[in-house]
């Protein structure tokens, strides 16, 4: 091809068209990825990327939330970026999230008035509410988050003086482990000895009965029953053949505590060998069961029922949430030897196990009258969130689930935190064997054949 003066210039004139939109793509593609963010997260678990629940709780958070950080301003410790990093998680979904930076080292009259005891702790601020987060991780921030949203002070009292289970108690029967996890919440328990302070107070969320081993008395059965007829929440926890002395309790919401103890055979298949365990599988429509889809599973079990009776008379709402297995049975003899469905004495399956209660009751006059829910769970079995059998399948959540209802905290319903991902990578031996062979032997082996190989036929020219 001859060059002309005429082609240079065609060629210069397409050079400077090519180097004009090769500059102007890069800048666009610069201005659009500062403009626009697009992240992919390819782990197993997806740890770097903020789970569904997280998600939802930020949807359901009306106001702006302030974070300030007492981090150390260093270039030497990524401290500050860290937390960036995490928190621009959150304010992708919820942009009003303020992040705010104080350096204690530059600020120590603040940070001592803040009771900051770490470098790198977060103060979260809610309306006129505040929580401190010393650990950087997705379950403290939200657990801080669920806490700051709850209303008012959330306690449940726990009755005590009858041998009950302790809301605090480390025994395997008692209830320790599941309300401190609770407890990282917003929950709040206390006790209560009616016969030392015979007095409900009335900004309990619920009372709490849990599997009393004497019987109560007259004089707090009435006290009990008054609380209940003035609208008061009740979380009521029984066992098979307890003697509870509230049967007049029972009367006055209109349930029936049957006697007997369910026996569930497809337990066996399980491997499991005690005929008094109960597995939930499938759960009646209720808020407390709204999308749940573990299963749960209940030692020593008893049914309950609504009194026929009763029913058209009373101006309760029972709903039952929990209901043992079809093929399952209420056991009237003792659970001893081999058992069998006795035709005519054994209750057929599937029968209650948790019966959820609600009212609509009215209070004040006039201009200051309202309507509120009255929550009532009665449970026939106490042992499903005990220290001993809360980890079992989805026992856990559902305890969080019933009491969330109770506590008129339903927003805080199917909302469990996502835990930590197995970040150890377990081989067997034989895996672990071919790899060794792949990497200290074949591969080193290899190299040196073909290094050999060069060397010869380099030799040879």
């Amino acid at each position: 091809m001859e060059v002309t003066k005429k082609s240079r210039l065609q060629f210069r004139t397409q050079n400077i068209i090519f180097v004009v939109l090769f500059l102007t793509v890069i800048s666009l593609l610069a201005w659009l990825s500062h403009r626009y963010n697009a992240e992919m997260d390819w782990t197993a678990t997806g740890r770097n990327t903020l789970s569904d629940s997280t998600i939802e709780l930020l949807k359901r958070i009306p106001e702006p939330v302030k974070i300030t950080s007492f981090a150390t301003d260093s270039e030497l410790v990524a401290i500050r970026k860290n937390i960036r990093d995490m928190l621009a998680r959150y304010q992708r979904y919820k942009d009003d999230i303020e992040l705010i930076f104080i350096d204690p080292n530059t600020e120590p009259d603040k940070t001592r008035a803040m009771g900051i005891q770490i470098d790198g702790e977060l103060v979260i601020e809610y309306k006129d509410k505040t929580e401190h987060v010393t650990q950087l991780k997705e379950e403290n921030i939200t657990n801080a988050l669920q806490r700051l949203l709850r209303s008012g002070d959330r306690t449940m009292v726990f009755l005590s003086g009858h041998g009950e289970r302790k809301a605090n108690g480390r025994a395997n029967h008692d209830y320790g482990t599941f309300f401190q996890a609770l407890g990282k919440r917003g929950l709040k328990t206390n006790t209560l000895s009616l016969s030392s302070k015979p007095e409900i107070p009335d900004s309990a969320a619920a009372l709490v009965i849990a599997s009393p081993q004497i019987p109560l008395l007259k004089g707090e059965v009435k006290l009990i029953r008054d609380f209940v007829k003035k609208g008061g929440n009740l979380l009521w926890i029984m066992d098979p053949g307890e003697k509870n002395g509230m049967d007049k309790l029972a009367q006055d919401i209109g349930i029936i505590v049957q006697a007997g103890t369910i026996v569930d055979p497809t337990t066996q298949a399980l491997g499991i060998r005690d005929p008094s365990f109960s597995i939930v599988a499938e759960y009646p429509p209720h808020p407390i069961t709204k999308n749940f889809s573990y299963l749960t599973l209940f030692p020593r079990a008893c049914s309950l029922k609504q009194d026929e009776k009763t029913k058209d008379k009373s101006d309760w709402d029972v709903a039952r949430f929990l209901n043992s297995a079809p093929q399952s049975w209420v056991e009237l003899s003792a659970m001893k030897g081999l058992l069998a469905f006795d035709e005519g004495k054994d209750l057929k399956g599937p029968v209650a196990i948790g019966l959820a209660l609600s009212r609509e009751l009215k209070t004040g006059k006039g201009k200051t009258e309202k309507t509120n829910e009255q929550r009532i769970v009665v449970m026939c079995d106490g042992d499903f969130i005990s220290n001993a059998f809360l980890g079992n399948q989805g026992n856990q959540q559902m305890g969080e689930n019933i009491l969330n209802w109770i506590g008129h905290d339903d927003s805080f319903i199917e909302i469990p935190i996502k835990s930590a991902p197995d970040k150890e990578i377990n081989l067997g031996q034989g895996a672990g064997i071919t790899i060794s062979l792949i990497f200290l032997v074949l591969l080193p082996l290899g190299l040196l054949i073909s290094g050999v190989i060069i060397w010869l036929k380099r030799r040879k020219r």
